[in-house]
């Protein structure tokens, strides 16, 4: 290392005087020397780098530090303020690297750069060999598809109950996601259960083939329980009230009841159920909803599932599917997003009230 002390003194000429090529030489020049010198350099002499390198990039254009980024990201002992410099720099070509690879970004770095950056810094950090669970929740929160996609095929990606609940229970996952989360050896059981009882059997069928062997007799077991249930309590909750009232005020008490609780009751023909559940989550009597889902028309349903605070994709999905007993034509859903949308939410609750007060002065 000490034969190339006359490098170093070239650095302040370089960077003051020094062209653009002189600049970009002379950088290239000192991080051949560390990467020569690393498997033998202390920290103290690792500060001397860090202090070099982060002169000599104040003034390099992007080519030079994306360069950088490629050769110091694999380097477990590169120097920090570098790495951070490059890591939370605006152009992803610059921060890719080191978000992917980089063993000097700590979990608290990576957390900070998560809630501010793009989601492409986002995708870049998903790609890590190892995520904790409180940086993956950060990244569930703040990313799109591709950035969940990538957590979700990642198996060194550490997933907290919480996070694989939410993708689980969010009313537009598409089944590449949850057959992804569904091939996860980390996937508590009872989750594995509820992300099952979504998917269509083509993707059941899917995850059993990709399956580890000790993950098939977990995914027999639960399919048995689920169709051992449907026999037994689907007939109840299309007919019995009784029935489904007790069901969804126990869901409702433990948080369990949503607009996909809703949609999978829709799913399985559960007339009681669906008509209840929809009727608690609008704070509407049983009988006006079930007189609605009775009417035919699907224009008055958009007020108490507004009221709900149902997504377009779900009530685009119980009206296109034919889950409320029938079908609404292409046309008629174009009109009907289009209402649904201009509809607020505040407008549907106080609709929702005087039918509600309407239905009670008729009744007395």
């Amino acid at each position: 290392m000490y034969q190339h002390r006359s490098l170093i003194s070239e650095l302040e000429d370089a960077v003051r005087r020094g062209s653009r090529d002189k600049r970009v030489e002379t950088l290239r020049r000192v991080t051949d020397l560390f990467l020569g010198e690393k498997e033998r350099l202390n920290e103290e002499q690792i500060q001397v780098f860090d202090d070099v390198l982060g002169h000599l990039m104040a003034r390099i254009e992007s080519k030079a530090l994306i360069e950088l980024s490629e050769r110091l990201a694999p380097v477990n002992n590169a120097p920090i303020k570098v790495v951070h410099t490059l890591a939370c720099d605006d152009e992803i070509a610059i921060a890719g690297p080191v978000l992917s690879l980089s063993d000097r970004l700590t979990t608290p770095d990576l957390i900070q750069i998560a809630l501010a950056k793009s989601q492409s810094h986002l995708l870049a950090i998903s790609k890590r060999s190892s995520l904790s669970e409180s940086l993956t929740d950060v990244l569930i929160e703040r990313g799109d598809q591709d950035v969940i996609g990538k957590l979700a095929e990642n198996a060194g990606a550490h997933f907290s109950e919480k996070a694989y609940a939410r993708l689980i229970d969010q009313s537009d996952a598409d089944e590449s996601l949850l057959e992804k989360l569904g091939l996860r050896l980390d996937i508590p059981l009872h989750l594995f259960r509820r992300l099952l009882e979504r998917v269509t059997a083509a993707v059941r069928e899917r995850i059993m083939a990709l399956a580890t062997p000790e993950k098939r007799d977990d995914i027999k077991e639960i399919l048995a329980g689920i169709s051992n249930d449907v026999i037994d309590n689907n007939d109840k909750l299309n007919h019995d009230f009784a029935a489904a009232q007790r069901l969804v005020q126990t869901m409702n008490e433990r948080g369990e009841l949503d607009q996909f609780a809703l949609l999978e009751f829709a799913k399985a023909r559960q007339f009681a159920a669906t008509v209840t559940a929809l009727a608690t989550l609008c704070s509407a009597p049983i009988d006006m909803i079930k007189q609605m889902l009775n009417d035919g028309r699907n224009e008055p349903l958009l007020v108490p599932c507004k009221a709900a605070g149902l997504s377009w994709p779900t009530l685009r999905a119980l009206l296109q599917d034919d889950l409320l007993g029938r079908a609404a034509k292409d046309d008629e859903i174009n009109k009907l997003k289009s209402d649904y949308i201009k509809l607020s939410h505040t407008t549907a609750k106080k609709l929702l009230e005087f039918w509600c007060e309407h239905q009670t002065q008729q009744k007395s």
